[in-house]
């Protein structure tokens, strides 16, 4: 709990040191906390019990870490790694790349049984548009567990990424074609497409801004020629931990831009409660 009020962060990116490609300032975004070096263990891998304290103390009630299979930008980020870390807080979300997966229901499947609770695809980093029908399979196993779908919505500084596959109109084929698949829009569009993610959240009950990545202070401005208080009502709140100051103070300044303490509550744990099934009584 934060402030009396639950906290969920669905954007969490624990990355084992030993198969992280980029550098640690890089990866950490500039912010070389101590805190963040205390997580680690000799070997390089989180603990997952200093995981866990560190949610604790920032308020939160429940988080998603991130697995990531993109071996040209950022590494690996294995499942099983993000499975190790599963506890009274921590869930996961599965990661595929058709460049390395085949076939990729096979590879969902068996990341779902080691206890994913969602799949996000990482078209700017994996190499591959979101549209790819190589994933369609995927999508229909998500559609038919009732599982969301998050896609990564907008540019990477990381060298080497594939901004152009950033674009969520390619996500419009997924709309006509799973149109019960829970889909969100993690990082919202982030440099050149605000406009196109809120007008797919505006028009579609089952696709969600998650706000991983955006300052807080630059909200309005981003989504400034759309509805702000029904934008906000279709919001999750995500850090991308550990490039941010803190999960807390993020959290804060998010719920004071909500139009009242109801929507405040949906965007920091209501919708991912609805739309991920954490946070509950998981």
């Amino acid at each position: 709990m934060l402030d009396g009020r639950p906290l969920i962060d669905v954007h969490l990116h624990p990355a084992p040191l030993g198969s992280l490609k980029v550098d640690w300032a890089t990866w950490v975004q500039g912010r070389d906390a101590p805190e963040l070096r205390a997580l680690y263990r000799e070997d390089g891998t989180v603990d997952a019990v200093r995981l866990d304290d560190l949610l604790a103390a920032e308020g939160v009630d429940a988080a998603v870490a991130l697995a990531e299979y993109s071996p040209r930008v950022t590494g690996i980020q294995s499942a099983e790694d993000m499975a190790a870390l599963v506890g009274p807080r921590v869930r996961f979300a599965a990661n595929i790349n058709p460049h390395l997966h085949h076939p990729v229901e096979d590879e969902l499947a068996r990341q779902l049984d080691l206890g994913a609770v969602a799949l996000k695809v990482h078209p700017v980093h994996g190499g591959f548009a979101v549209n790819h029908r190589a994933l369609y399979p995927a999508y229909a196993m998500l559609q038919e567990r009732g599982l969301p779908l998050v896609v990564h919505c907008g540019t990477s500084t990381f060298p080497g990424a594939l901004n152009q596959y950033g674009d969520p109109i390619a996500i419009d084929d997924l709309l006509r074609d799973f149109r019960r698949l829970d889909i969100v829009l993690a990082h919202g569009g982030r440099g050149w497409w605000y406009d196109a993610a809120a007008f797919l959240v505006l028009s579609n009950s089952h696709v969600w801004i998650e706000l991983s990545g955006l300052p807080p202070s630059r909200l309005q401005t981003y989504y400034a020629r759309h509805n702000w208080p029904r934008l906000t009502q279709k919001m999750i709140f995500g850090t991308d931990w550990p490039g941010v100051p803190g999960i807390a103070a993020n959290a804060r300044a998010v719920a004071a831009l909500c139009p009242d303490d109801q929507t405040a509550d949906l965007v920091l744990a209501g919708n991912a409660q609805h739309v991920y099934g954490i946070g509950g009584n998981d």
